[in-house]
């Protein structure tokens, strides 16, 4: 709903239609989201070669569902920021520059536990 304004909420519907519409935007538009889905494909790849068990598919898909969320965050965040301020400014520049600090900071972590899971996968499998 668009504040001020006076029509209701779309359907459940329809506001599926718009994520879906805005994940297809992001795909299309933003070199780093494909690159974190050919990750994710990667590590689904691993899992499935390595047999992992019920536990570690359940961490590399939250891994995968949160740094897939926190880049599409950056993209509506960098959107934004280009809307409000399409001149540069150093105030905008920075708010980009930490929003894409989250998601580095994110995908380091997400890197780290996914080392873990497949280690613990191979190692137990010597």
């Amino acid at each position: 709903m668009i504040p001020g304004s006076n029509s209701s909420h779309p359907s459940f519907k329809k506001s599926f239609l718009f994520a879906l519409q805005g994940f297809r935007f992001a795909v299309r538009t933003e070199r780093n989201i494909k690159v974190m889905l050919g990750g994710a494909a990667f590590a689904v790849a691993m899992g499935l070669v390595l047999q992992i068990d019920l536990v570690s598919w359940a961490i590399v898909f939250l891994c995968i569902g949160c740094v897939l969320a926190a880049e599409l965050l950056n993209t509506a965040i960098e959107t934004v920021v280009d809307l409000v301020s399409p001149e540069y400014h150093p105030l905008a520049g920075h708010a980009k520059d930490v929003a894409a600090a989250a998601v580095y900071v994110l995908c380091i972590l997400v890197a780290l536990v996914g080392i873990a899971v497949f280690a613990h996968a191979l190692l137990s499998r010597l």
